[in-house]
């Protein structure tokens, strides 16, 4: 039907089908699938992943919304950071078209790259790359094997540069681990605590900066172990710091207890970088803090970011009894948070007014919930299927993903806030026909209820 250009969904044709009178038929056993099978000798076979071809076409895609992202990945000139990075590539697929094919996968909602027969026969996926069809199973593993630490930190440095010249970064970053689960039969990893499962697990740990204005993830790292955790906010004041123009451009930096010591916040402080964190609650500390008189404590209201507020109960006094620190520390103690005990912020920023304090630490949470949305969405802690795909790599390509549905969903008033899934379900998820003529292509899609801005879609 779609060769003589009719079109018709399922269910009309089921409308159609069931009025003539015929009925369904009937389910078939096991045995008579087999039989089937074996008496037929052709089979369909996958097309194979070429450079696309812009002779006259006109074809369907299921995921032809895909197509969407494309304007904003040239847009904010991601293309030229592929094409200039040091990603390897072969004769047939280029490195752009070699990147965005496994970008394409996560934009996607792909669960398993060893599925590949959900994507293999759609030209609309194959589209995005600029390909024929999107590789099979074997090339992605194959491909992700050639791939190093060196290759993903000079990409993501490239990308820092972007974020940068289009003002997308603000003068803070928010900083947070998450527990990447290894799913096979041996143990060569370490057991790090997992969120999700409430738990700890053997995983590979993984670091995540976020920018809470914009909710760029501009930073990812899976070689961290336990022991160089305590340097990882180092080291990535030095990826940070690579551009020359961030040297003064970063202010602040928001992370939990766990990401260093205090001898590390000292040289934090010896470089001019303001920290909000939270320190460990020891029981001299939670003595200390049941002992503070009540007229020390006031009640402030805290905004989020969805207009709503939160009253909390807090005290603040300066400290300079740390071991490790030189100096004094400002420390926050919030109740009436939700936990039984108070939290302990503390901070070498003595200037910021204490509602904005609280508020701007709370934000933090923030990459907590793109971490779930990596978990869920992006698949980040699936990615032990039937191939072998290095971590440090999906990671690199889940954080251009995020980015991408980040950059997207800013055009479209009201849908900002929204998570990846919220935005693929409205916007990508949608089938259209492809018309290939005169070397243009136009993508027609199928109506679906949008939000549009100045007429467009």
């Amino acid at each position: 039907m779609d060769a003589l250009g009719i079109n018709l969904s399922v269910y009309a044709i089921e409308q159609i089908i069931t009025k003539a009178g015929f009925a369904r038929l009937p389910r078939r056993d096991k045995q008579f699938k087999k039989e089937v099978l074996s008496s037929n000798e052709s089979r369909l076979t996958a097309p194979i992943a070429t450079r696309l071809n812009l002779c006259a076409d006109v074809f369907t895609s299921q995921l032809a919304g895909l197509l969407c992202i494309l304007p904003y990945i040239v847009k904010y000139g991601l293309d030229k950071a592929i094409c200039q990075s040091l990603y390897p590539e072969t004769r047939d697929i280029s490195r752009l078209s070699s990147i965005l094919s496994f970008v394409a996968l996560k934009l996607s909602n792909v669960k398993r790259y060893s599925e590949d027969d959900i994507w293999c026969f759609d030209r609309g996926m194959g589209l995005f790359a600029g390909l024929s069809v999107l590789p099979k199973t074997a090339w992605f593993s194959s491909y992700s094997s050639g791939v190093t630490r060196d290759m993903n930190v000079a990409f993501l440095k490239s990308l820092q540069s972007i974020w940068m010249d289009n003002g997308l970064l603000s003068d803070t970053a928010n900083l947070d681990f998450t527990a990447i689960p290894y799913w096979g039969d041996d143990d060569p990893f370490e057991n790090n605590w997992s969120g999700k499962r409430n738990k700890a697990l053997a995983s590979i740990q993984a670091v995540l900066a976020q920018d809470p204005e914009s909710g760029i993830l501009c930073y990812g790292d899976t070689t961290v172990r336990h022991d160089n955790q305590d340097d990882v906010i180092l080291e990535f004041l030095n990826f940070y710091h690579s551009d020359k123009r961030t040297v003064d451009h970063l202010k602040y930096l928001v992370f939990d207890c766990k990401f260093t010591t205090y001898e590390n916040l000292d040289k934090l402080n010896a470089k001019g970088i303001k920290f909000i964190t939270i320190r460990r609650r020891s029981k001299t500390l939670v003595e200390h803090i049941n002992a503070i008189e009540d007229s020390k404590w006031k009640k402030i209201v805290v905004e989020k970011d969805n207009g709503k507020h939160r009253t909390v109960t807090v005290c603040e006094e300066e400290l300079d009894t740390i071991k490790g620190y030189n100096g004094k520390l400002r420390h926050v103690y919030i109740k009436d948070n939700g936990r039984e005990q108070p939290a302990v912020l503390i901070t070498n920023d003595f200037l910021i007014p204490l509602q904005n304090l609280v508020r701007k630490y709370s934000r933090r949470w923030l990459v907590e919930t793109e971490i779930s949305e990596h978990i869920e969405f992006f698949h980040l802690n699936r990615n032990s299927s039937g191939i072998v795909v290095k971590v440090d790599f999906d990671l690199t390509m889940t954080l251009l993903a995020h980015n991408l549905y980040k950059l997207f969903c800013r055009e479209f008033e009201g849908y900002s806030h929204c998570e990846a899934e919220t935005i693929f379900d409205k916007f990508i998820s949608a089938p259209g026909q492809i018309f290939i003529e005169n070397g243009s292509i136009s993508v027609k899609l199928k109506k679906k209820r949008a939000c549009f801005k100045n007429g467009h879609f």
